[in-house]
């Protein structure tokens, strides 16, 4: 510590020998300075205040049917944005400031120092905005201040118009698209139904239920059919050893009457004339009973010419039985007939449960296609309706915004005319004047004992030599030498009392200049 306070004390008395030096640098630096400070072209600062209310009344009786967007982040954003290049160049068209601007180089530096002059100041608590612009000609500042104040404006309603119409025409766009995937979707679930018609059924029953139900009616239809076979097999047995008795005309084929193969015929054609009132001719029950008639009746013609060909033709004649065998007879030509229906029918219900089988084995995967199908429609279905529902808000939303607005831009204060200067502050800049002169004739006189230095006492000569000191002279002090140190010192400082005072009477001038 005690060398640093020897080195700063060596490093004084160094400078302490061109003082004069210091003060007269200090006064050309100051007076320099000063008359630059006076010198400096006045600036006039022209203000003007912007208050942007948000809370429009319509806001929350509208909440929840309209697009409410973020109005105070909106304004906040276009405060920051607002000074940029697009909106300066359009900011000297409306101020006229490029009537002086004859190359493109006055116009880039033009636009350079209005985006470094322009100033946009808010309070985000309370949406008020203040816009400053300050120049030399205080009518240009305020024309600039005003052409701000209608592109801060026009800025924040053209925004919000054309945000609006480019979303409503994004949706109407989606809405064109998704409408289009919902007109597919549908076809395509169309073309699936109609093409599994048959698989998919009416959806009254499940598969599961109608295979029972067929099922319980094949089992049915087959138990009756073994019951009318056994009843004829009983009646055929009851009628084995009883003979017809023959008449002794032999008619012919036509007339030729064989009562068990005739009744059979008959019972079957009333059968079959029965079925021909309730279904087609395509129907089973019916091409069933046709095919028996058809087989009776070649039967029939084979017996007959076998009797002739035995020659008892002269025998065989119209038969005549008793009333029991007749009966039996009518009886059993009538269980042939039922037993060809109720086979045709265990035929029927056969195939419509193999059918049934043959689709049960599709449902699982004709069921997953047409969840798919059904779920790809329902996907398009809710972003239509989604979509429709934002279009309709965004349209109610353009009405509020046409007959309320959401953000009203109020002009507090409107842009001034400044009658004095706001810049520079001469009264401030004079006696910084002054410092700065002080501190150029400080620094001269450090470099000049840098550059010119000598030693103090005989420690420093040896420690910069590193050769042993002897002893040192001292001058002898006079009376003489003390009264001119004294008027030196005097001198010195009335330099430095008037460079102060002449500083301080500026400063005065210039506030009673400025009023």
């Amino acid at each position: 510590m005690e060398e640093l306070v020897t080195q700063i004390v060596g490093y004084l008395r160094g400078m302490w020998r061109f003082r004069w030096w210091g003060l007269a640098f200090a006064w050309v630096v100051g007076l320099t300075a000063g008359a630059i400070v006076y010198l400096m072209p006045d600036r006039y600062e022209s203000e003007a205040r912007i208050h942007v209310d948000t809370q429009s009344v319509l806001r929350p009786l509208m909440s929840g049917l309209a697009v409410q967007p973020n109005v105070d982040q909106q304004i906040a954003m276009l405060s920051r944005t607002l000074i940029s290049r697009p909106n300066v160049e359009k900011l000297i068209t409306m101020a006229d400031l490029d009537l002086d601007v004859r190359t493109p180089e006055q116009r880039e530096a033009l636009i350079g120092r209005l985006m470094k002059d322009l100033q946009i100041r808010s309070a985000a608590s309370t949406n008020l905005f203040m816009l400053a612009y300050s120049d030399t000609r205080p009518d240009r500042a305020q024309r600039v201040v005003q052409s701000l104040v209608s592109l801060f404006v026009e800025s924040g309603l053209g925004g919000k118009r054309q945000d609006s119409d480019s979303a409503r025409r994004f949706i109407e766009e989606q809405i064109r698209n998704y409408e289009q995937k919902l007109v597919e979707a549908e076809n395509r679930v169309k073309e699936f139904r109609l093409r599994n018609m048959a698989v998919l059924g009416d959806g009254a029953q499940d598969y599961v239920t109608q295979i029972g139900q067929i099922t319980a009616m094949l089992q049915q239809a087959q138990l009756e059919l073994r019951e009318a076979e056994n009843g004829r097999d009983a009646m055929q047995r009851q009628l084995v050893g009883e003979e017809p008795v023959l008449l002794p005309q032999t008619p012919p084929n036509s007339a030729v009457s064989i009562p068990e193969i005739d009744g059979r015929i008959d019972a079957l054609q009333r059968n079959l004339d029965d079925l021909l009132r309730r279904y087609t001719e395509k129907h089973p029950d019916v091409i069933g009973v046709r095919r028996v008639i058809e087989e009776l009746e070649a039967q029939k013609s084979k017996q007959i010419e076998e009797m002739r060909a035995l020659g008892g033709a002269s025998q065989f004649g119209a038969l005549n039985s008793n009333p029991v065998f007749q009966q039996m007879k009518l009886a059993l030509a009538e269980s042939e007939s039922r037993i060809a229906s109720m086979r045709a029918r265990v035929g029927e219900y056969q195939a419509r449960l193999d059918q049934l089988r043959e689709f049960a084995k599709r449902v699982p995967e004709i069921e997953a296609e047409m969840a798919q199908l059904n779920r790809d429609y329902n996907v398009h279905k809710a972003n239509y309706d989604s979509l429709v529902a934002r279009r309709e808000s965004a349209t109610i939303s353009v009405e509020m915004d046409a007959q309320g607005g959401v953000a009203d831009f109020r002009v507090i204060d409107p842009p001034t005319l400044p009658s004095a200067p706001s810049a520079p502050n001469r009264i401030l800049l004079m006696p910084l004047a002054a410092l700065v002169g002080l501190a150029a004739g400080f620094a001269l006189t450090f470099l000049i004992s840098q550059l010119r230095p000598a030693f103090a006492d005989g420690r420093n000569l040896r420690e910069v030599t590193g050769l042993p000191v002897l002893g040192t002279v001292s001058m002898l002090q006079t009376d003489a030498r003390r009264n001119k140190r004294r008027r030196g010192l005097a001198a010195f400082g009335g330099g430095i009392v008037a460079y102060a005072a002449s500083f301080a009477i500026a400063v005065v001038v210039l506030k009673l200049i400025q009023g």
